[in-house]
């Protein structure tokens, strides 16, 4: 898919929509993270947000030990543009994907998660050589084993097959990381640590090492780092940031990320003095965490979405909506889907064009 701009063009002039990446914020929101936890935790940020080798290299270059993935098809996308270290983490099952991480395995260093002991005897029946994560169920009631005896039968399993080796623990609260408190977040943080605490313990006893526990999110993972039950976080959206993280409650110790992804978008249409339609709707940003924020505008409200049409309003008295033909920038709601309708990012520094990214993992969904 052609890009919606080249490089050199002023922002102004680039097509719409467009996915923006303000260079500067973006650099610095990775500075920030490298400077929050260094020498205490490894860091291995979530592909699943970027979907970009380009963004994965400069993470790594900066400490980050590799990639996570939660997709095949993300982490073939990862290791043809150069990462060589890559964890899915996720439970991969039928014949086709493992086929897949049977040959990908050949290729780099590869870890996937179980919580099954059929799955994993397919995936030791598969060839691929892989380190395996049990994953835990701290609180997220999605996938993973429970805590304990549970998990370390599971860990004991991967001992069987000469292909496979032990490489930790899987311990995510997805849940936890819009919780919107400090208090709540930190409550069930501390929760999920005494599980994998827990499961350590019962690890040892059973004379069975764990390299790793891994997990942790944007919106938690000092909480992770400071209980000290974790050796690897997680985090995806702290590069970009979105709209609804911006509505948590930021305070020590997690640092504050700023925002440096945006949808570019153009107004199409003035049907009053209160209200312009910009051609940015539901196939331009992801509204499943609610509407993408408008930009340092202020008094301005983007309150609806179509297909290829959002409403930007009023809220303030004598708040001037944008004219036909402004272009204006949109927060959105939730940076992972929405990177996902596009095919690159426009990088941009000081109102300039200074790179495209291709979104390579775009659409990887198998």
């Amino acid at each position: 898919m052609r890009p919606a701009a080249s490089v050199g063009q002023r922002l102004e002039e680039v097509d719409t929509p467009a996915l923006i990446l303000d260079l500067d914020a973006f650099e610095k929101n990775l500075h920030v993270l490298k400077n929050a936890v260094e020498g205490r935790v490894r860091v291995r940020p979530h592909a699943k947000t970027h979907k970009c080798p380009e963004v994965a290299k400069r993470q790594i270059a900066l400490g980050a030990v590799g990639m996570c993935c939660q997709k095949v098809s993300e982490a073939e996308a990862m290791v043809e543009g150069g990462v060589a270290d890559v964890l899915i983490s996720n439970e991969m099952v039928g014949a086709p994907k493992l086929a897949r991480l049977a040959e990908l395995s050949r290729r780099a260093r590869l870890g996937v998660c179980v919580d099954n002991a059929a799955n994993l005897r397919d995936i030791g029946a598969s060839g691929a050589r892989l380190d395996v994560y049990v994953e835990l169920e701290v609180g997220m009631r999605r996938c993973g084993v429970a805590p304990g005896e549970p998990a370390v039968a599971l860990a004991r399993e991967i001992g069987r097959f000469p292909n496979l080796r032990f490489g930790g623990l899987q311990a995510y609260h997805g849940r936890a990381q819009h919780m919107r408190t400090m208090e709540e977040r930190h409550a069930v943080i501390e929760t999920a640590a005494q599980h994998v605490l827990h499961t350590k313990k019962q690890l040892e006893k059973a004379g069975i090492a764990c390299p790793v526990v891994t997990g942790a999110g944007s919106g938690t993972f000092m909480f992770e780092v400071e209980s000290g039950a974790w050796d690897e976080i997680q985090p995806g959206s702290y590069a970009f940031m979105d709209a609804d993280y911006a509505r948590n409650e930021w305070a020590a110790p997690l640092p504050r990320f700023e925002h440096a992804l945006f949808v570019l978008a153009t107004v199409m249409s003035r049907p009053s003095a209160q209200v312009a339609i910009v051609d940015a709707g539901l196939k331009a940003s992801s509204v499943d965490s609610g509407m993408p924020g408008v930009w340092q505008r202020a008094g301005l409200s983007y309150t609806h979405a179509s297909d290829e049409h959002g409403w930007i309003e009023t809220t303030t008295q004598g708040a001037a909506v944008p004219a036909l033909g402004e272009k204006i920038l949109l927060v959105p709601g939730h940076c992972d889907p929405t990177i996902n309708l596009y095919d690159w990012y426009v990088c941009v520094r000081d109102g300039v064009v200074e790179d495209l990214w291709g979104i390579t993992a775009r659409g990887a969904v198998t």
